[in-house]
This record gives structure tokens, C-alpha cells and sequence, in this order.
């Protein structure tokens, strides 16, 4: 028995910390972007791109938001970098239940790097000028009868968990209403 995979190209964001000058231009033009209708608003916490920051060190490193998880990890490590003491989680790229990083302000969905979708390369990339992000393309063979849990099934159920299930019910029973 055969398992038949097809191939597809992932794209990731390179990040290079020392290039990094903390200008947030990333974290503006990604806000821009994802306002609705797009660029019309600019809110760095809406932004699938964060920058950690500590000016006084003069040290910067841009972090892009990447999957959801319905639970915390385990992992407590700290790194020291230039003698200051950084907690793991401060790298990490996960939406989770335990920081609101990466999370819209206002419905508390969790957000992810959708790689500026229909843009020929991200933004954030392209307006990096000093180089700090980059991207890169490599293909990978996946199974062919993967089933993955869609942006619209995390969605539903975190706004489930924050609201209740009965609350979003009727919410979407009184918007479809005159449909």
C-alpha cells in the first residue's frame, strides 16, 4: 500500500538579529496591511510581526507570529544574551493561552503570519532596509489526505472559550438572521 504526497513550497521569514535596528517599520506595515479595509489604520498590536526589544543593550529581534496552541509548553529555560536574562517564552513565535502576544486586541483571536497573502514577497520584508528579514522557499512532500483544523475552526472555538458557546450561538443566529 502506497501512500501517494505531494509537494508544496513553504515560505519562511529569516530573521537576522544583529541587523535588526529596532525601527518597528515591520510591525507598522504588517498593522497596516491587516487593517480593514487595508491600510486605512495603523495599530502595532494588531501587527503579526513583534520586536523584542531592549534599547539600552541595543538589542532587537523581530519575531513573526506563527501557530496556535490550546496549550501552554513546559518550557521555562532562560538565555542571557549581553549578561540581561531572557525568559524562553519572550522567543517564542506561538499564540498560546498563557500570553497575549500575538492575539487581536479586540476579539482576543489568536493571530498568525499569513506572509502578506497575495503580496508577491511579505512586507515586512520588503520594507526591512536594513536587512534584517529575509525570505526563503523550499519544498516540502506532505501526505495527500491531510486534514488540518482551518483558520475558521480555531477561531470559532477560542472565541467559544472566551465568550461561551451559547453566547457565540446566538451571536451568529442574530447576524444571519436577515439572510
Amino acid at each position: 500500500m502506497s501512500t501517494e504526497t505531494k509537494k508544496r513550497t513553504i515560505k519562511t521569514i529569516n530573521i537576522d538579529a544583529d541587523k535588526c535596528n529596532g525601527c518597528r517599520a515591520c510591525e507598522v506595515i504588517c498593522s497596516s496591511f491587516h487593517a480593514a479595509p487595508k491600510y486605512s489604520s495603523n495599530n502595532p498590536a494588531r501587527s503579526r510581526v513583534r520586536v523584542v526589544r531592549d534599547p539600552l543593550r541595543d538589542i532587537y529581534i523581530p519575531l513573526y507570529a506563527g501557530d496556535y496552541t490550546e496549550s501552554e509548553c513546559m518550557g521555562r529555560d532562560k538565555f542571557i544574551i549581553d549578561g540581561k536574562e531572557y525568559d524562553e517564552c519572550g522567543f517564542c513565535r506561538t499564540s498560546c493561552p498563557s500570553r497575549d502576544l500575538f492575539r487581536e486586541p479586540d476579539s482576543g483571536l489568536p493571530l498568525k503570519c499569513d506572509l502578506c497573502d497575495g503580496e508577491p514577497e511579505p512586507l515586512c520584508v520588503k520594507w526591512c532596509l536594513v536587512g534584517a528579514l529575509s525570505v526563503t522557499e523550499r519544498e516540502v512532500e506532505e501526505p495527500a489526505e491531510e486534514t488540518k483544523r482551518g483558520e475558521l475552526e480555531i477561531g470559532l472555538e477560542s472565541l467559544a472559550r472566551r465568550f461561551g458557546a451559547d453566547k457565540l450561538l446566538d451571536t451568529v443566529a442574530q447576524i444571519t438572521k436577515g439572510r
